[in-house]
């Protein structure tokens, strides 16, 4: 083809090779995706962004080329006088040439680009993108948030949300996390809570409307012992999640925390917002403002004024919506209520909870130990199970090694331990970093303990010896083992969280 001469010099050529080379990629990886329904989660990556910078790349290329080898001609024939300034003239077949070339390739590029900005937007906001692409730092969040309640949320939903001003905010942010991914610079956990997250009034409230909590929620929970005949010890609860009564809305129960009326601020001294000594309670309808000081870890003015006083949302409790990591005996209850572990197997939960305390360098090393300690425990203590019962026994490993792969990633320190979770007071101390007996005022108010301000107790015990309730007088709680009364002193956590 006829061409002006600035564009025969192999920096042009070299552009427009790589610029149709991947064309013709994008054009294929599209026929492939769209008309054969075949791909993997890299195919976005590669069809919307990485082709396509390519593609810029070389048709950048051929200006470039020409620009200079039009610089070469005009300092090699100096007498012929080479202008500097291309010449349009259509009577000319190269300029006529470069014309129709550039028009139509132009009206193909734009097309292309108007199809590729708009599916390339769309894929950096899946959760294929969010997910798999960066598959082993982003794969104990991805497992996670496919075991949870919300897993058919984006995740963008939580993490962007509407506008554009998040949208620009959380890709710059992206930007940074991509640098840490190419150089090996992450941490291993990587740190929570996300400062920079939007704030629960305009991602969780979307769908959860403060003024449509009403109604306490009955939730009955089923364990088992760590004994030999893993008794089962059910609790049932009411929790108060608004008023007792509907008409009342959110002024009384859990979710008073996030009344209209009332602004509940706190200062946190550790990263993770386990340690809160400082809470401040205003009444938006009254005015009044009390203060609230944890007197064994009493924070002085300079202190007040230098940490960060936030503004308390879902989050503070539920901080763990779509990425829990479960402690172990949840989710070995779990299996117990499923029938995935037969819980007439002896001392079946005993050793799945010793298997746990040990920390495994690698996956494959803690399937290998589950199943080398759980067939070896009853090789020695009950030795005519394992054929009898050998079935039963391989699935009750196979469902220890799944528990395990759904909740412990060795490759990125991550578990339970790393990532409290805030809602309830069990393995953490939850609402105990702020309802101890241990935050006054100076009216002598106190956050109290009282258990029955979020929950009444309706039935708990064994199942052949459960105590319910009556109507108007919730049960006190009874500890499933006996430990005296040390349950009223001390907090959960200070014995559940060593367990692990």
């Amino acid at each position: 083809m006829n061409l002006p001469q600035s564009f025969r010099n192999w920096i042009s050529v070299i552009g427009a090779v790589i610029a149709l080379l991947n064309l013709f990629l994008i054009l294929l990886l599209f026929i492939i995706t769209f008309v054969f329904d075949v791909g993997s989660s890299y195919v976005g990556l590669f069809m919307y962004i990485i082709l396509p910078m390519f593609l810029i790349v070389g048709l950048v290329l051929i200006p470039v080329g020409a620009y200079f080898h039009k610089r070469k001609l005009r300092k090699e024939h100096k007498t012929q006088q080479v202008k500097a300034m291309p010449v349009i003239d259509f009577n000319n077949p190269a300029t006529r040439n470069v014309a129709v070339i550039f028009t139509a390739g132009t009206l193909v590029l734009l097309i292309l680009t108007g199809i590729g900005s708009y599916e390339a937007f769309h894929y950096t906001e899946s959760v294929e993108f969010c997910g798999k692409i960066c598959h082993q730092v982003m794969e104990p969040e991805y497992v996670a948030y496919q075991e949870s309640s919300h897993e058919r949320v984006s995740c963008v939903e939580c993490h962007v949300g509407s506008g554009a001003d998040w949208y620009v905010k959380s890709k710059m942010s992206g930007l940074y996390q991509v640098y840490a991914v190419l150089t090996n610079s992450y941490p291993t956990p990587i740190p929570t809570p996300v400062h920079s997250l939007r704030p629960a009034q305009e991602t969780c409230e979307e769908c959860h409307w403060p003024e449509k909590f009403y109604d306490p929620k009955l939730r009955i929970k089923r364990s088992y012992l760590a004994d030999e005949e893993n008794t089962e010890w059910n609790i049932h609860m009411l929790l108060k999640t608004s008023a007792e009564h509907s008409a009342k809305g959110i002024s009384e129960g859990i979710h008073w925390h996030i009344n209209p009326d009332v602004k509940i601020e706190y200062i946190a001294t550790d990263a993770k917002r386990g340690e809160i000594p400082w809470v401040r309670y205003t009444n938006l309808k009254t005015g009044e403002v009390t203060i609230y000081m944890d007197e064994e870890k009493k924070l002085n003015q300079n202190q007040i004024d230098s940490l960060e006083v936030r503004v308390m949302d879902c989050l503070d409790c539920h901080n763990r919506p779509s990425h829990n990591y479960k402690v172990p005996q949840n989710f070995i209850d779990e299996y117990l209520v499923s029938g995935d572990i037969a819980k007439d197997l002896p001392d079946i939960k005993s050793v799945a909870m010793g298997l746990y305390i040990e920390d495994y360098p690698t996956k494959d090393s803690a399937f290998n130990a589950i199943s080398k300690q759980v067939s070896e425990y009853y090789e020695l203590m009950y030795p005519e199970l394992l054929e009898s019962r050998k079935n039963d026994i391989d699935r009750a490993i196979a469902s220890m090694q799944n528990g395990y792969s759904q909740n412990f990633f060795p490759h990125m320190k991550v578990k339970w331990s790393e990532y409290p979770n805030h809602l309830g007071h069990l393995e953490t101390d939850g609402c105990y970093r702020c309802h101890n007996d241990k935050h006054t005022s100076a009216q002598g108010k106190v956050i109290s303990r009282d258990c029955n301000l979020c929950h009444d107790i309706t039935a708990q015990g064994t199942t052949d010896n459960l105590e319910i309730s009556n109507v108007t007088a919730p049960l006190e709680f009874v500890h499933p083992v006996d430990i005296n009364e040390v349950w009223r002193e001390q907090h959960c956590s200070d014995c559940h969280f060593q367990l692990y």
